[in-house]
């Protein structure tokens, strides 16, 4: 295990915070959320961002990707997370490269990952189907039929799932609800017929949609994965979207510490700054030491998956509940220490705390972490 950046992973770092400083500030997401933008994210941006190749860090050299890692993404996905910026980064880059890249056929690779690195298609992957994640909690259905198989069900809390053109969906073609065995995944374009979809507008103004499927066909050959056994794929997939939201969730949780950090020394009261207050000066102290573990938790993670560590789940999982946790004490923190203007809109310190309650949820909150991490150490 590393816990020390490569010099390419450091200049990727550099880059990736130059550019959504001066790209993305946090009022290009009020504008997003004020204007009502039916896209919830900018696609110029989008276009610099897969110029600058973050699109392709998962995909193979042979497919046009660069094959840099999950560490390489990872300072991107941080860095985006200090100007809470909204993209199809996780979505795509993340989740629809994943997914591709470990269980894609040649066809499959072929036939997506060139859009994919060049920005042009947007993925989403159609999984939850009740109020907390559930991987194996799967009902819709994938009824095998000449040719192929027709899918019918719904889904919640799609990421990006209005504006994507592929759908990763997650189906039961055998078992009950709850089975481990008997899940499949299938690559579906976002228009088939039969496909309804409507957007989510979340509490920290980002992409969600719900999804359903009514008589939905989809072709043998678009069955990702092993048919029947897709958990472990899908389980894969997931680790590297939890990596990856974690390392954002650390930039978050960075940027909302260091503003709140500057309030106590600007703000004044009987004369003093606030921040010579003892009693502040131990909050601040305990957030930037939470900070600081899970930096090194999220490293970590995304490293052991890099290495494919035989400990890299149990990482993941470490990783995320750590991220949880830290952001949702840093964004509280920031409010409540700002006073009642942290409370207004118009202060940008509560989208922190709105984006930490929205990616605690996603792909499992702490509880969810805790016991995968103890069912994984055998206990």
């Amino acid at each position: 295990m590393t816990l020390v950046l490569s010099s390419d992973a450091r200049m990727v770092r550099e880059t990736a915070f130059d550019f959504f400083r001066e790209k993305s500030p946090i009022v290009e997401l009020r504008k997003l959320r004020d204007s009502a933008d039916k896209d919830g994210f900018s696609r110029n941006l989008w276009a610099e961002m897969t110029d600058l190749g973050w699109t392709g860090f998962l995909v193979p050299e042979a497919h046009g990707g660069s094959g840099f890692g999950m560490v390489g993404l990872a300072q991107v996905m941080e860095a985006s997370g200090r100007s809470l910026t909204a993209s199809p980064l996780v979505s795509t880059a993340l989740i629809g490269a994943s997914a591709l890249d470990i269980a894609g056929s040649e066809t499959q690779k072929n036939n997506y990952f060139p859009s994919l690195v060049a920005g042009e298609t947007i993925f989403a992957l159609a999984l939850e189907e009740g109020p907390h994640h559930a991987p194996n909690r799967i009902s819709l259905a994938a009824k095998s039929t000449s040719g192929g198989y027709v899918l019918n069900g719904a889904k919640q809390f799609v990421l990006d799932g209005h504006v994507a053109n592929v759908l990763i969906v997650v189906a039961r073609t055998s078992g009950e609800t709850n089975d481990r065995t008997g899940i499949s995944l299938f690559v579906v374009p976002a228009d088939a017929p039969g496909i309804v979809r409507s957007r989510s507008i979340m509490a920290d103004s980002r992409n969600a949609a719900r999804i359903s499927f009514s008589d939905v066909h989809v072709a043998s050959e678009n069955v990702l994965g092993p048919l029947g056994a897709g958990a472990d794929l899908l389980e894969a997939v997931l680790d590297r979207a939890r990596a990856g939201l974690a390392a954002e969730m650390l930039g978050s949780a960075e940027e909302a510490f260091e503003r709140t950090v500057q309030y106590l020394k600007d703000r004044r009261q009987f004369g003093v700054p606030i921040g010579s207050f003892q009693v502040l000066k131990h909050r601040a102290a305990q957030m930037f030491c939470e900070i600081e573990t899970t930096r090194s938790a999220v490293l970590a993670a995304n490293d052991a998956l890099d290495r494919r560590a035989n400990d890299a789940a149990s990482l993941v999982s470490l990783a995320k509940a750590k991220a949880n946790e830290t952001l949702h004490l840093v964004g509280n923190e920031g409010v409540q220490m700002h006073g009642g203007i942290g409370m207004t809109d118009e202060h940008e310190i509560g989208f922190f705390m709105k984006r930490s309650r929205v990616a605690e949820a996603t792909f499992g909150n702490s509880a969810f972490h805790r016991n995968r991490y103890a069912d994984l150490q055998g206990y």
